[in-house]
């Protein structure tokens, strides 16, 4: 019963996860559009934000909570959201916008390994000087060119984007979540602590 119980728990704060990167691109629209509105109402009418009840708040998480959980098990189940696909739909028709989230959205699926070129392919790279390895994700490639998404501890979803040649870079072992640890965990999580031998000095 126990383990069933953690099972469901696991599988329902998995669906949550997946429908919150998907939901990304549209918060990131959403953030900009409250921006605006909430600039124009407090520029032109000066009105003033105000804050709920607890309970509304409470209600609010739930509700929230269990859209996204939701979202997360369509798309976990079928590769696509009916909620999704008609914000998709919606945004298509709004200028500026649209751009936006069609770049934010590809930047989320390629973390999320659902892209044409998901970053699963994991490299060292001598960056910020030689002789200091770090490692990054492989976002692209042209011919000999590498472009490399390099990320800072501990938030990987800050860093530095950079283009370098084939001979620059050392290729790991290490999957996607594996290099995501090490890069939270400021490098005391690192599964394949072997690869460093291979770096040149």
């Amino acid at each position: 019963m126990t383990e069933q119980l953690l099972h469901s728990v696991k599988t329902s704060l998995n669906h949550f996860l997946v429908g919150a990167f998907a939901i990304l691109p549209i918060y990131i629209v959403m953030q900009i559009f409250i921006w605006l509105v909430t600039f124009v109402l407090q520029s032109v009418f000066d009105i003033r934000e105000w804050v709920g009840h607890y309970w509304i708040t409470a209600a609010v998480f739930i509700v929230i909570y269990g859209l996204l959980a939701y979202i997360g098990h369509e798309l976990s189940k079928r590769r696509q959201s009916l909620i999704i696909s008609l914000f998709d739909l919606l945004i298509e028709r709004v200028p500026f916008l649209n751009s936006i989230y069609r770049v934010s959205k590809k930047v989320i699926d390629m973390f999320r390994g659902q892209g044409e070129k998901s970053m699963r392919e994991v490299v060292y790279v001598e960056y910020p000087k030689d002789g200091v390895w770090v490692p990054a994700y492989v976002t692209n490639r042209e011919g000999d060119r590498y472009v490399l998404y390099i990320p800072t501890s501990p938030n990987p979803t800050n860093g530095f984007t950079v283009i370098v040649h084939e001979s620059k870079v050392v290729k790991s072992e290490l999957d996607f979540e594996e290099v995501t640890s090490f890069i939270i965990s400021v490098g005391s999580d690192f599964s394949k602590s072997h690869e460093v031998r291979k770096l040149s000095q």
